[in-house]
């Protein structure tokens, strides 16, 4: 699950690179737009990801003491 949500927070990232560097949205453009099915479904993926990913601090401050 862990590395799932990695990855998914990495393709959220470079996405929004290429949206403040670019105005480039990719994920809206391989699926038909950002209303698109496909497209909210990804975007809601990423979020959760985001969302599982603030996890990893708590795991990382472990580590540390």
């Amino acid at each position: 699950m862990n590395i799932t949500a990695l990855a998914l927070i990495i393709i959220g990232a470079l996405n929004w690179l290429l949206v403040g560097l670019f105005q480039f949205d990719l994920v809206a453009w391989i699926c038909g737009g950002q209303a698109a099915l496909l497209s909210r479904i990804i975007y809601s993926l990423v979020g959760l990801a985001g969302l599982w990913g603030l996890t990893f601090f708590r795991k990382v401050s472990d580590c540390n003491d």
